[in-house]
């Protein structure tokens, strides 16, 4: 398996056991950037651009395996022995599955509305809507957003995933390989087969109230020593939802564990 080097945002004075943030599908680092300044008033926070994704290398594959690979060379090259790990939806399957294969290299676990299980739903539709997007005629994002509309209805979700479409020499272009995506969709919503393999260090699972995303049964049984808290009032983008009650929580526990 042959890892990438990850592109990354430092935040925080170096010192202790570092917070690596891994963001979820179609995101990028800069999604976290608030909360990451946040966390960083009492440690040093890594926020990282995984592959595939934002200004990170491309590649063919797009599986948990390959990103836990990732996240481990990324630790390796900055001499990091075992970090504190929070990933959201694609990113919290990524560092659940290396604290899995990898559990002395984590010290703390923190997944955001995610859980280590398959699910049914597909990706297709969205990424045809936005390979769909004309963009050699696109002349300004408002008119991106127009016409995505009905594929996308919800706005703020648009201009999220609008962040992936980039401008140079007067001409927009996605910076996110659209067929990789579709190509890798599958492991995106799936979760590779740990066998019996669990981790009994520290975890969190931190589920939106209007999420279906955690599966408490699947969640205990790989991670038995888990704690499972929800924010009311959010969804699956819990953390830009309520920053501050999301923030809490993961002070609050790393307060007590580290």
């Amino acid at each position: 398996m042959v890892s990438v080097e990850l592109v990354y945002e430092s935040h925080g004075e170096p010192g202790g056991i570092p917070l690596i943030i891994v963001h979820g599908f179609l995101a990028a680092a800069r999604n976290w950037r608030t909360v990451a300044k946040r966390l960083a008033a009492n440690r040093h926070v890594y926020v990282l651009d995984m592959r595939n994704h934002g200004s990170s290398p491309q590649a063919e594959s797009l599986d948990y395996p390959s990103m836990a690979g990732d996240l481990i060379a990324f630790m390796d090259r900055h001499g990091i022995a075992a970090a504190d790990l929070l990933g959201h939806s694609m990113g919290g399957k990524a560092v659940m599955w290396l604290a899995l294969q990898y559990p002395q290299r984590v010290a703390n676990l923190i997944v955001a509305d995610i859980a280590p299980v398959n699910y049914q739903h597909s990706f297709d539709a969205l990424i045809d809507a936005l390979g769909s997007l004309p963009v050699a005629s696109i002349g300004n994002r408002k008119q991106a957003e127009a016409a995505l509309a009905d594929a996308i209805p919800d706005l703020a979700y648009r201009q999220f995933l609008l962040q992936n479409l980039l401008l140079k020499d007067g001409q927009y272009y996605w910076r996110i390989d659209l067929d990789v995506m579709r190509r890798n969709a599958h492991h995106i919503v799936g979760f590779p087969d740990a066998e019996t393999a669990t981790f009994a260090g520290p975890a969190l699972f931190i589920g939106g109230e209007r999420s279906k995303y955690i599966d408490a049964q699947a969640v205990y049984q790989a991670f038995p020593a888990a704690r499972i808290s929800t924010i009311p009032d959010t969804g699956h983008w819990l953390y830009v939802e309520a920053p501050e009650a999301f923030c809490r929580l993961v002070e609050d526990w790393l307060s007590v564990n580290s």
